[in-house]
């Protein structure tokens, strides 16, 4: 465990630290991937919480060279941190959705775009996973670590099912499974807020995921964009959202009961704020992340101290 006085949690920055003893930073990369949600593989239209970006709002553009989206980004860190690692992260859209030829035509230059690289993430969904690219997976993991970037965002089915999200709570978990069986890391994201979902309904998602061999979580607020068809709905006919007050709660709750070992890569999300309708207070991450510090300090509470081991 990675806890210090200040952070009653395990966090990505401490982690690194730890394994690398300096600052890591992930690169967001655009390879040009679709989505089977979209694409009409799984089904037309996407999540309906996902932007006309696929979720890859700070990836770079799918037209510059990954070559070019790295250096652009490195180039502002550089001068920060200049003795600093690197991550590429291919984030926007479905980043397996593709014949495993090309995956290895993207993912064998990623790795090799700079020296100071030290491990590969990649963004995509359970059910494009087949085992051809697990296996291709596998191989470049003996080579350089891989993280695969999951999408679960609830394990409530019918949620899922408003939601459009294409595929269900058994079809993650046989993904994770199939994943760490070649000794992939996994990380999890999960977004807090979706409509209907009740505080209990967001605790029994991390009830679930603890009971699963994964390695990370990334907790995200529901940001409703005008670039989705939520977000069009909503305009439409809104509905109750999250508090500030209302999401750190469910947030510190979620720590208590989160496994003490799994990383939290994310406590909230950096939306794109040009499309943001709602919750305008998201637009305050430090004061959010700020106060769920506090209120996990005051109380002398800390991650995984409501933990049960199923």
């Amino acid at each position: 465990m990675l806890f210090t006085n200040e952070k009653h949690y395990n966090t990505l920055n401490n982690y690194y630290l730890h394994i690398y003893g300096k600052k890591v930073f992930k690169v967001s990369l655009n390879g040009g991937f679709t989505c089977p949600n979209i694409d009409g593989t799984v089904s037309f239209g996407g999540c309906s919480f996902c932007s006309s970006m696929g979720s890859g709002e700070f990836a770079g553009s799918k037209h510059d060279p990954l070559k070019k989206q790295f250096e652009d980004v490195k180039h502002m860190m550089h001068q920060k941190w200049p003795d600093a690692y690197y991550i590429p992260y291919f984030q926007a859209n479905t980043n397996t959705h593709a014949p495993v030829s090309r995956l290895k035509e993207l993912f064998e230059e990623a790795i090799t775009l700079d020296p100071d690289i030290v491990e590969l993430s990649i963004a995509t969904r359970p059910d494009s996973l087949p085992d051809d690219v697990i296996k291709y997976l596998s191989e470049l993991n003996t080579r350089i670590p891989v993280q695969i970037e999951l999408g679960l965002q609830t394990i409530h089915d019918e949620t899922a099912k408003d939601l459009n999200r294409g595929h269900d709570l058994k079809s993650f978990n046989d993904a994770v499974k199939r994943l760490r069986k070649e000794n992939i890391e996994v990380v999890v994201h999960i977004i807090n807020g979706l409509p209907n979902e009740t505080k209990e309904m967001m605790l029994d998602t991390i009830r679930h995921i603890n009971t699963l061999d994964i390695q990370g979580v990334k907790i995200h607020m529901l940001n409703i964009l005008s670039n989705s068809r939520m977000g069009q709905a909503y305009l439409k006919n809104p509905w109750p959202i999250l508090s500030r007050k209302e999401y750190i709660d469910i947030v510190v709750n979620q720590i208590r009961l989160l496994r003490p070992d799994i990383i939290i890569h994310r406590l909230t999300g950096d939306g794109k704020f040009d499309y943001l309708i709602e919750p305008k207070w998201i637009m305050k991450k430090f004061t959010v992340l700020n106060d769920i510090d506090k209120m996990l300090r005051e109380n002398n509470w800390f991650q995984g101290d409501l933990y049960e081991k199923e």
